[in-house]
């Protein structure tokens, strides 16, 4: 599980001797936290992807904000390498170019200086035991060449049967991530080889709940993912809200389906995750690999609703839920209800809108403002509305105001 693999890679480092740790991209890494249990030792850790570094330079929580940079834009990445890079030049013009040749030249001296190099898998080659690594920077491959010690952190999803199945994943996978025909950079090791690269070379292979998401019939398709971020570019509610939200560097879609099989449904951000999708299909049409993720996402709705009734004490959604069910399951009550919301909601409205409700009803209108109710309902119009044949010049149509 997560801590174990700490107390291993922090075990591995510490017997290196090293002080340094040259950390590169990696979504496992990021959800079992290993760079805090490292820190924690001692160990000072350091990140070697652009988008990294400049989301730590720019205080976001790594495992959170792997993506943060899409919303840097080109005077915020400048002023964030120029204030927080280490030797960061003067005038630092906000062209990617510089501010690439910038962020470069201090990645090449921390991995010169390194003792140690924490990297993830794409997969695992069980034919020859191989590691892979599919990267667009070369971060990767130079970590994985110039330190001592090597360790790689991968989960069980990633062994892959033979080269001839790589083949195909790393078709798959650069054309969904970076729509080339292959990936920039595509590294290999299999373990160390004597006075080339490094010497001590390890590899911690961690279930971290993936045994459990596999012996489960729907969710166990999630594991399928192969981190591509194809799902991310077309969803509508990652769009809006960002890495952040989702709590872990699974984010999107995938961090939806997947998330809360890996660390369970107990916390209320875990348990959230499956409703954050509007179930458009569109992460399911755009998914390489065929995971079907609002399906995965109905099933773990399920689960979590049935864990909610199991609970002896009720959770406010489930009060609110048995409060609406009584007022609706009668017909007047319903109309008794909704005249006094009407009636408060227009002492309320400010315009013909609603800028801000009270109480917890206040996070709706947060981010939108609320229409008022009708004067009259619909089913009052309805009941006297005129029907062919009256006479007399009727109550005309009912127009929602």
């Amino acid at each position: 599980d997560a801590d174990e693999a700490g107390r291993v890679v922090t075990r591995l480092v510490a017997a290196s001797g090293a002080r340094d740790v040259a950390r590169s991209a990696s979504a496992t890494v990021g959800e079992l936290r290993i760079e805090a249990a490292l820190e924690r030792s001692g160990a000072a850790v350091h990140e070697t992807a652009v988008a990294d570094l400049i989301a730590s330079l720019a205080g976001d929580p790594p495992e959170a904000e792997a993506r943060a940079v899409r919303r840097h834009d080109r005077a915020r990445a400048r002023d964030t390498v120029a204030r927080g890079l280490p030797g960061a030049p003067a005038g630092l013009p906000a062209e990617p170019e510089a501010l690439v040749a910038a962020v470069r030249g201090y990645l090449r001296e921390t991995l010169l200086e390194a003792g140690a190099a924490l990297t993830g898998a794409n997969a695992l080659v069980a034919e020859t035991g191989s590691v892979v690594a599919m990267e667009s920077e070369g971060n990767v491959r130079m970590g994985a060449v110039l330190p001592r010690t090597l360790i790689t952190v991968a989960g069980i999803d990633k062994v892959v049967p033979s080269w001839a199945d790589l083949a195909v994943l790393a078709r798959v996978w650069a054309r969904s991530a970076t729509g080339a025909a292959m990936a920039p950079v595509l590294s290999t090791w299999t373990g160390a080889a004597e006075g080339d690269g490094p010497q001590d070379v390890h590899v911690v292979l961690v279930d971290a709940g993936r045994s459990e998401t596999l012996a489960d019939p729907v969710g166990r398709q999630a594991l399928r993912c192969i981190q591509c971020t194809a799902c991310l570019d077309v969803c509508p509610v990652f769009e809006r809200v960002g890495a952040r939200p989702y709590g872990a560097v699974h984010a999107g879609p995938i961090g939806a389906a997947l998330t809360p099989q890996l660390r369970g449904t107990r916390s209320a951000r875990e348990a959230s995750l499956p409703f954050a999708s509007t179930l458009c299909g569109a992460c399911a049409a755009e998914c390489p690999v065929g995971v079907d993720i609002p399906e995965v996402l109905l099933e773990l709705r399920a689960r979590v609703v049935d864990e909610r009734r199991a609970n002896p004490v009720p959770v406010p959604e489930a009060l609110a839920a048995q409060s609406a069910e009584w007022v609706l399951s009668d017909e007047r009550r319903y109309a008794r209800a909704r005249g006094a919301i009407a009636r408060w909601a227009r002492l309320l409205a400010r315009g013909g809108r609603i800028r801000r409700l009270p109480g917890l009803l206040g996070r709706w209108t947060d981010a939108r403002d609320a229409r008022v109710p009708p004067a009259r309902a619909f089913r009052d119009w309805w009941r006297h509305r005129p029907r062919p044949g009256d006479s007399g010049p009727g109550e005309g149509g009912f127009d929602g105001r």
